[in-house]
């Protein structure tokens, strides 16, 4: 078993479970500092892959990872004991994911796609404040996140609509 040093808020974690390996991103949750930038950056390799899948595959792709991300958060957030603990950032991936859902190709739109995830992430505008607040276990976790990146993704194909 890997043991986290230094990192008291980790207690219950084990990353030789893979519901809570998969709940922190594969590891990339675990960052000290902005844990959920560095999961939406974890996100990026395998949306690489995700994006040569066709529309109806990649959306299948999405349903299995969200329903996969309500048990796996919900799971290690109850074995933390905490939550919504920092370091869970599937959330991140699934609402990154979201976002490049049939993004124009480049690394710009890449970086665009980031940056809006990110922001409607941090800022949780309406409902998704509310949401964040209000549902609670794995659906809690998992709805804010899917809902900044849905919020994201139609920011993302009105700017590709008008810029593409």
């Amino acid at each position: 078993m890997l043991v986290i040093k230094n990192r008291a808020d980790l207690v219950g974690l084990k990353l030789s479970n893979p519901l809570h390996l998969l709940a922190v991103g594969f590891g990339s949750g675990l960052a000290p500092k902005a844990p959920g930038t560095f999961g939406t950056l974890a996100a990026i390799p395998f949306y690489l892959v995700l994006a040569q899948l066709s529309v109806s595959v990649y959306v299948g792709v999405l349903v299995t990872a969200t329903l996969l991300g309500f048990w796996c958060c919900h799971q290690t957030s109850r074995d933390m004991g905490v939550h919504d603990h920092k370091a869970i950032v599937w959330d991140e991936f699934v609402g990154f994911w979201i976002t490049m859902l049939a993004a124009p190709a480049g690394w710009v739109w890449l970086v665009i796609g980031f940056v809006l995830f990110r922001f409607f992430d941090v800022l949780k505008p309406w409902p998704i404040s509310w949401l964040d607040k209000h549902v609670h276990g794995g659906l809690g976790i998992m709805l804010d996140d899917v809902l900044a990146g849905v919020a994201a993704l139609a920011s993302m194909q009105l700017l590709a609509m008008y810029l593409a």
